[in-house]
């Protein structure tokens, strides 16, 4: 595999972009996954095993944990220096006192999700009086979906909602007739082994048009950022360009997850990395407008009514990602940089 060299790097305030990183360290890079998954994020496995962090002179070693708050943990443990976590989880963190904490980039900002439903149900306004699975009352899921089916002129609680838990079950359970309609991400969806009478009633695409969250960031410690700003701002250009190459070349993905997961179906491969063709952070996921919308809902949920709301500078840094952006440009078309 060809990797492009870089274009000759600029200085961006404290982020001095050079062809190689500040350190010989370890630059430990914690992910809430056991093995590369089958979503956007693994550009971060991909960046390691691919040479993407060598090549910009990075030395990263990927900490694996299972789910975010085992994860942010381990980050104010100071067992790694950047930790790919949930934007709710970062929030109620520095609310909680970690007030140096913040998002650097987003290698994975949307959830797959989309909604499944029975081919009797043709539009969104035929979800009225039909029965919706969700996870809990309250879930992710359930909130999400809410808030997608309202811009689309729909009323979830106008369905029957009925509780299942994880998506598998859910999913199996629309299969099996028991349920109308859920939730789901796009690989619970091709994995289902047979989708006769179903069909997608909101793709991914506009499931996060009517709902941009940023649902994971990569936070860093205000330490790190201080210490180490060439290797956060190498880091970020090592996954922007690894972002960028597999949007242009979609095979590239498909070769490397096939060759981490040996038992992966490559037919499946090819379906999810056409499925994400409008979701590589090619500008690193740095959305203001998406992070200040995710930032707003979810301050208007449950979870967060007694947590006070933090200016968007109280939980990002742009420096790096800018930094970043400065040495490779904006690349147009999708994950806008505006800020």
């Amino acid at each position: 595999m060809l990797i492009r060299r870089l274009a000759p790097l600029v200085l961006l305030g404290a982020f001095a972009t050079s062809a190689l990183a500040q350190s010989d360290a370890p630059f430990r890079l914690i992910v809430t996954h056991l093995e590369p998954p089958l979503v956007p994020n693994s550009v971060m496995d991909l960046a390691e095993t691919l040479g993407y962090f060598d090549q910009e002179g990075v030395n990263v070693e990927l900490v694996r944990v299972q789910q975010t708050p085992s994860a942010l943990a381990a980050l104010q443990a100071g067992e790694g220096e950047m930790a790919n976590i949930g934007v709710d989880a970062l929030l109620q963190a520095i609310a909680a006192g970690a007030t140096d904490l913040r998002a650097v980039t987003s290698p994975n900002k949307a959830l797959p999700f989309l909604i499944a439903a029975n081919d009797e149900i043709l539009t969104v306004g035929d979800l009225a009086g039909a029965s919706f699975g969700v996870g809990r009352i309250g879930s992710l899921d359930h909130s999400l979906s809410s808030l997608v089916l309202d811009s689309m002129g729909a009323d979830i609680e106008q369905s029957q909602i009925v509780t299942l838990g994880q998506p598998s079950v859910r999913a199996q359970a629309l299969a099996a007739g028991q349920i109308d309609a859920t939730t789901m991400s796009i690989g619970t969806w091709l994995s289902l082994p047979d989708t006769s009478g179903l069909h997608v009633l909101v793709d991914q695409d506009a499931y996060f048009a009517a709902a941009p969250l940023v649902n994971k960031v990569n936070a860093v410690p205000g330490e790190v950022l201080a210490e180490r700003p060439d290797d956060v701002a190498a880091v970020i250009r090592a996954l922007i360009r690894i972002s960028r190459d597999v949007a242009a070349d979609p095979q590239l993905w498909v070769d490397g997850m096939a060759e981490a997961l040996p038992d992966a179906d490559t037919a499946v491969l090819d379906m999810l990395v056409t499925s994400f063709a409008t979701s590589w952070s090619v500008n690193g996921g740095m959305s203001a407008d998406e992070l200040t919308y995710t930032a707003d809902w979810l301050y208007g949920t449950e979870d967060f009514s007694a947590v006070p709301p933090l200016a968007l500078e109280d939980w990002v840094s742009f420096a790096a990602v800018d930094a970043a952006l400065a040495s490779l440009g904006a690349a147009a078309g999708m994950d806008p940089a505006d800020r």
